[in-house]
Formats: C-alpha cells, sequence, structure tokens
C-alpha cells in the first residue's frame, strides 16, 4: 500500500501555503515511522490560539481520507471571546490544510516501493 512520505507532505504543505494560506501556529512535517519502518509521514501543529498540539495524518495506508488528533493537555485553557474566534479561524484554516491533503492523496499515484516493484514475484 502507498504512503505519502515525509517527502510528500513536505511538498504539499509548500503548496497550500505558496496558494496564500497562512498557518498561525508552528507547523512540522516529521517523518512517521509505519509497519515495517515505512516512511508513513506526519504533520504536526503547535496551535498559536491554545495550548494544544494537534497531528494530522492519513486513517490507514492507501486511505485517501485523513483525520486530526488533538493531544490531551494537562492544564485548562481559558480564552477571551476574541481569542476564541482566532482559534476559530485557525482551525478552519488547518481543516482546509486536512482537505487539501486528503484531496492531494485521492489523486496521487504512489510509486510501488514493494520489494517485487510492482511485479508478480517469480516462485
Amino acid at each position: 500500500m502507498p504512503f505519502r512520505t515525509q517527502e510528500i507532505l513536505m511538498q504539499w504543505l509548500e503548496e497550500f501555503l505558496a496558494a496564500g494560506r497562512a498557518i498561525q501556529g508552528a507547523v512540522e512535517v516529521l517523518r512517521q515511522d509505519g509497519a515495517d519502518g515505512a516512511d508513513t509521514g506526519l504533520v504536526v501543529i503547535e496551535l498559536a490560539n491554545a495550548p494544544t498540539t494537534l497531528y494530522l495524518e492519513p486513517v490507514a495506508p492507501g486511505d485517501p481520507r485523513w483525520s486530526i488528533t488533538f493531544l490531551a493537555r494537562d492544564v485548562d485553557a481559558a480564552r477571551s471571546p476574541e481569542r476564541v474566534s482566532a482559534l476559530a479561524a485557525e482551525l478552519a484554516v488547518i481543516a482546509e490544510l486536512c482537505r487539501h491533503l486528503e484531496a492531494l492523496s485521492a489523486t496521487w499515484d504512489a510509486p510501488d516501493l514493494s520489494p517485487s516493484g510492482g511485479h508478480p514475484a517469480l516462485l
């Protein structure tokens, strides 16, 4: 099954940002070790308007759907109405990034990195 590697995700993130979209928080694309040591990629975002980190990742290898996971926090986060509005705007951009990654994943034709190179194994 094809994986979206760290390199591919960096490219897709750069395309998203080059289209004029801005992510307020700190964003980083990490290498994530999947099954058999495969690089499955992971997009991590530290929110600017709340003390929260979240990550975006494919639902499963080869699945074009993505999910956003909010990491647990040990502290409460009180916010003014203005900061909540800013957080809502920030999350809207992150949701847009997630949809962007899903759209690219749906049309992405990954190279076959299997040992047989996509050809049936010789018996």
